[in-house]
């Protein structure tokens, strides 16, 4: 317990949300990727969580590394959030709900001072749009992980008796793999949220003609964030995620006929 108090206590000084590469997926490093997650697992054995100690399949970390971006939110500079995640992450500290209320990005997006109020139209359409280019990438590593789950329990059984170690070992990795799916999940609505209040809150500050692509942008996420949630992730063979040109959903605007200036609802 000392050594996870010096830990947590280290942390804190050194402000150490995991650092993040290109598009915002993670970098490795001695102390978030072999101390800290060490330091978890004791802690979370000492409390008596569920800890697998079987090593990790190449999927598994392509997994992790993944859905890192969707679950800390290096875009909207929020520091103390990002660290709390890590802290999770690496076991730590047991899962907690760190999400809080839909309008900390816009905030954050509101706060910045652009030359032009249309920049943050582009801005949020960014943000959106890389989750939209990445989110496919994560559904392949899902379905690869829980193909590797199968795996492991059709070989657990076969293999060994109802009482070996190993099979406990295979249960507890099952539910490790289930829970930071999960995770996924959650924090991909958790940025939907986020991103139509912000789509909203700009539309009511600065109402620009802007809003229409990012409406669009807004639209097609929604279709992956459904998938997610409906743990759809290995949808046609592992290659064809959302086909969002195929449903239409509600818009935010309407324009009136004859009329050409659009009139704006929620």
């Amino acid at each position: 317990m000392r050594l996870v108090v010096l830990i947590v206590f280290a942390c804190m000084l050194a402000a150490c949300a995991r650092p993040t590469g290109d598009f915002g997926r993670a970098k490795p490093g001695v102390l978030h990727d072999e101390i800290m997650p060490t330091v978890g697992k004791l802690r979370a054995l000492m409390f008596g969580e569920d800890v697998s100690l079987l090593n990790q399949t190449d999927e598994e970390v392509e997994m992790h590394d993944r859905a890192w971006r969707f679950i800390v939110a290096p875009h909207s500079q929020d520091w103390f959030f990002n660290v709390l995640v890590e802290w999770q992450r690496t076991r730590l500290t047991p899962p907690i709900d760190t999400r809080g209320s839909y309008d900390r990005y816009y905030a954050i997006l509101r706060s910045d001072r652009y030359r032009s109020s249309r920049v943050r139209y582009n801005r949020l359409d960014d943000d959106i749009g890389a989750d939209i280019a990445t989110m496919p990438g994560v559904f392949r590593a899902i379905c690869a992980v829980e193909e590797i789950d199968r795996r492991r329990g059709e070989a657990a059984t076969s293999l060994r008796g109802a009482n070996d170690p190993a099979r406990a070992e295979v249960y507890y990795r099952q539910r490790e793999n289930r829970a930071y799916i999960a995770w996924f999940v959650s924090a991909a609505r958790y940025r939907y949220n986020s991103y139509s209040y912000a789509l909203e809150s700009l539309l009511i500050e600065t109402p620009h003609e802007e809003a229409r692509q990012v409406d669009g942008r807004l639209s097609d996420l929604a279709i992956l964030v459904e998938q997610a949630e409906r743990h759809d992730f290995c949808a046609g063979g592992g290659g064809d995620y959302g086909r969002p040109e195929q449903i239409t959903l509600q818009s935010r605007m309407a324009t009136r006929p004859f009329t050409p200036e659009p009139t704006y609802r929620k």
